[in-house]
C-alpha cells in the first residue's frame, strides 16, 4: 500500500525525521463487524495514527487490548449502538479532548482530538460529521449547527498557529466530481448547497484539502453503498476528507485512498484515507 511496512517500523525521533508521519482515517461502520478487517488493514498499512469513526461501541466494550498488543495507544469517545470515534496511535498522545465544543447538551460522540507528541507535534482532530438526512428537518439543522461549531473550533486552532489535521467522515460531497452520479444526490443532505457552502467556508479559512491536492479529477471515491451493486459498478462518492492547517500543509508529502480495502472480506462501506507528513 505504499512503503513496505518494515520501513515504517522504527518509531524513534531520529527515524521519524527520515520517514515522516503516516496519519489515516477510517469509518469502520462498527468495531464488532470489522473485528478482522480493521486489524488486517492496520498490520499491512502500519499507520502511525488512525482516527476511527462509527465504532458503535461504548468505551468499555472497545477491544483495546488487541490494538495495544499491536503497539497502539487507544483513546475512544464511544456511544452505545451508533456514532463513536477513536484515535489509535503508535506515537505518544497528550491533551486528549472528547466532544466538539460549543453545545454542552450535545451527547453524540462525534469528535476527538489529541496532540501527537513526537518529533514536531501535530494536533489530530478525528471527526464523524452528522449525516443530516432527511433534509430539511431537525437532523439537517443539527448537521449545519455542528458544522458551524466545527468552523469555530478550526478558527481557534488556526489562531494558535500549531499544525493540525482534521480528518474523518465529513458526510459532505464537496463537488459534482466527487460523485459518480451527482444527479442522484441533489436532494441529499450530503450534497445540498448549504452543506457544501459550510465545507467551503472551512477551506477558505486557509485549510488544505489533502486528497484533492494529490489526486485531481473524477473517479476518486471513499464510500460505496452496500446496495445496488455500487462497489461493482464503482458508483461511489468522496465524503472522507483530510484537511490540513497551513503549518501541517507545509509538511505534506503524500495523500491517498486505500480503495482495495472495499473489496476485502466483510468490508466497511468506507475505505481508509491517509496523509503522510514530513517529520
Amino acid at each position: 500500500m505504499r512503503e513496505k511496512a518494515v520501513k515504517r517500523a522504527c518509531l524513534t525521533a531520529a527515524c521519524l525525521k527520515e520517514r515522516g508521519m503516516l496519519l489515516a482515517s477510517f469509518n469502520i461502520n462498527g468495531i464488532k463487524a470489522r473485528a478482522e478487517a480493521l486489524p488486517a488493514w492496520m498490520a499491512q498499512a502500519n499507520p502511525d495514527v488512525v482516527c476511527l469513526q462509527e465504532i458503535k461501541s461504548v468505551d468499555e466494550a472497545f477491544p483495546r487490548a488487541e490494538f495495544e498488543a499491536m503497539g497502539y495507544q487507544v483513546e475512544t469517545h464511544g456511544q452505545k449502538g451508533f456514532n463513536g470515534v477513536a484515535i489509535l496511535s503508535k506515537l505518544p498522545l497528550r491533551d486528549v479532548r472528547r466532544g466538539l465544543p460549543g453545545d454542552p447538551e450535545d451527547e453524540q460522540a462525534r469528535w476527538i482530538e489529541a496532540v501527537v507528541d513526537a518529533g514536531r507535534p501535530v494536533r489530530v482532530c478525528g471527526l464523524y460529521l452528522p449525516n443530516g438526512n432527511p433534509a430539511p428537518g431537525p437532523k439537517y439543522d443539527y448537521k449545519l449547527s455542528w458544522m458551524a461549531r466545527m468552523e469555530t473550533r478550526v478558527r481557534q486552532l488556526l489562531a494558535t498557529e500549531e499544525p493540525f489535521v482534521a480528518l474523518g467522515d465529513y458526510n459532505v460531497i464537496p463537488q459534482a466530481v466527487d460523485a459518480a452520479k451527482p444527479e442522484a444526490w441533489v436532494t441529499d443532505a450530503l450534497y445540498l448547497p448549504e452543506s457544501r457552502a459550510a465545507f467551503r467556508r472551512m477551506l477558505n479559512l486557509g485549510l488544505t484539502e489533502a486528497i484533492r491536492t494529490r489526486h485531481a479529477g473524477p473517479g476518486v471515491y471513499t464510500f460505496w453503498d452496500y446496495q445496488a451493486g455500487a462497489w461493482e459498478r464503482n458508483n461511489g462518492i468522496r465524503i472522507d476528507h483530510v484537511l490540513l492547517s497551513p503549518q501541517a500543509a507545509d509538511r505534506l508529502e503524500d495523500a491517498g485512498i486505500d480503495k482495495a480495502v472495499r473489496g476485502g472480506d466483510k468490508p466497511s462501506d468506507h475505505v481508509p484515507v491517509w496523509v503522510k507528513l514530513a517529520a
